[in-house]
């Protein structure tokens, strides 16, 4: 039975490669660390993981980033490094059981042998509670060591008791050069690469393919592979991929944008915080992503409206105006000339001086309201249309203020006097500003001589 523990897993110190009629990208995986690319945060030389991993000193990972960064690949070479028993499960595929099996097998190799089990999870996100749940207690007893590997950030999709047992690290998409290297390391190995075929590929059509990869060593890899196997082969057995081959092998760029996870928040981020910064190019440029990648473009609108109130308020309320009218629009006409009505709205927020003034000022009456003691309305604002409201001395002393040169009397309608909305002197508030610090200068006179 014994022998069993061994059938499931990968040997450590075995390189495992991939058939040779799967994908490039699968054939070309890095073995070894030297030969792995990019991530350099975490993995150059004396970065902690990268020293975790050559010490054989690591408990628990997760390795966190988007589609063909790196995460399955850097999981087997930690494979080889260690001297524990590699296994890996799906978090698509496993169940609950699967673990516990795993996790019995991993505690009977240890103690016939004293070797230990690193465990494999890939999209662990997948995993529900349950599944999550039955890794603790192994881990806790060091029945096993754990690396997960996710799209979906970590502290939102994966339990908290699993993530606080674990180191997490961020991997970013590859540059680049990164990709250009990787491609012409592929076209050079004959071994598991397109060496064999003899291909050149120009600058134009290489730096086309690493852009529109847009980071993702996998889809670089098999866009290449697809170009090399459908090009014919010139008199002298060359086969060289222009950007002709290399626009037709990748014809559209697919953005990583997941709709209801970090690329959707990540983004709305930096399109609320851009507009606010008045910086029209960034701000534009984060809508076209949401655009390009299919976002909702009544979500896009509502945040346009908002930002129009919060961060331009009183400097300038047209902007309000503008938004409403862009919301309005873009529900009747749709995409894609949406777009231009929804570009046209943003620029114009984003050039818009800026003031959040009236958004404190509701925050502030907000928290006075739930925090504080309830004002009563005073009795000169109270109704006094009904039979019997004036018994009740309700409108008594009220101040009609279009009976008064310029619309205003010095008459306070808030007891106490607290102020909420404190102008600014950007755009338009300005002139609010001087009116109201006029107001309020007579105000203090009345309160002085009541």
């Amino acid at each position: 039975m014994s022998e069993d523990l061994f059938q499931p897993a990968e040997s450590p110190g075995t390189v495992v490669d991939a058939q040779p009629d799967a994908p490039l990208a699968s054939r070309m995986r890095p073995r070894i660390l030297a030969e792995y690319t990019g991530q350099g945060h975490i993995l150059g030389e004396g970065k902690l993981l990268r020293r975790a991993v050559q010490a054989d000193r690591f408990s628990s990972l997760i390795l966190y980033g988007p589609p063909g960064v790196g995460k399955t690949t850097l999981a087997h070479i930690i494979s080889q490094e260690t001297k524990a028993r590699f296994v890996t499960l799906s978090g698509v595929e496993s169940s609950v059981a699967d673990i516990r099996k795993e996790a019995d097998a991993a505690l009977k190799l240890k103690k016939l042998t004293g070797q230990g089990t690193v465990l494999f999870v890939d999209e662990i996100h997948r995993f529900n509670k349950a599944q999550q749940d039955v890794l603790l207690p192994h881990l806790e007893r060091g029945t096993l060591r754990f690396i997960g590997a996710t799209t979906h950030n970590p502290f939102f999709y994966v339990n908290s008791p699993l993530v606080s047992r674990s180191q997490v690290f961020t991997l970013e998409p590859l540059g680049i050069e990164d990709l250009q290297h990787l491609m012409q390391r592929a076209l050079t190995d004959t071994e598991r690469g397109l060496g064999k075929w003899n291909a050149t590929l120009t600058p134009e059509a290489s730096l086309h393919l690493a852009t529109v990869a847009d980071g993702d060593a996998r889809k670089c890899l098999n866009a290449l592979e697809l170009a090399v196997l459908s090009s014919t082969p010139d008199a002298d057995g060359h086969v060289i991929i222009d950007l002709h081959e290399a626009e037709e092998s990748m014809q559209q760029k697919t953005v990583v944008y997941d709709g209801d996870g970090d690329a959707h928040y990540d983004t709305a981020s930096a399109f609320i915080k851009s507009m606010r910064a008045s910086d029209p190019d960034a701000a534009i440029y984060w809508l076209a992503k949401m655009l390009y990648a299919g976002e909702d473009i009544r979500f896009v609108a509502r945040r346009i409206v908002i930002a129009a109130s919060e961060d331009v308020g009183m400097a300038d309320s047209n902007a309000l105006r503008v938004a409403v009218a862009a919301q309005q629009a873009v529900e009747a006409i749709g995409m894609p000339e949406a777009r231009i009505i929804l570009g046209h709205a943003v620029i114009y927020i984003a050039t818009a001086p800026k003031s959040n003034r009236a958004y404190m000022a509701i925050n502030a009456a907000m928290d006075d309201v739930k925090n504080g003691r309830t004002l009563p309305v005073p009795k000169h604002l109270r109704d006094a249309h009904y039979k019997g409201a004036k018994q009740f001395g309700h409108g008594e002393g009220y101040l009609y203020p279009h009976d008064y040169e310029g619309g205003f009397v010095p008459q306070r309608c808030l007891e106490g006097g607290k102020q909420y909305y404190d102008p600014t002197t950007n755009g338009l508030e300005a002139r609010i500003k001087e009116r109201l610090d006029h107001y309020r200068r007579e105000w203090e006179k009345q309160a002085g001589g009541a």
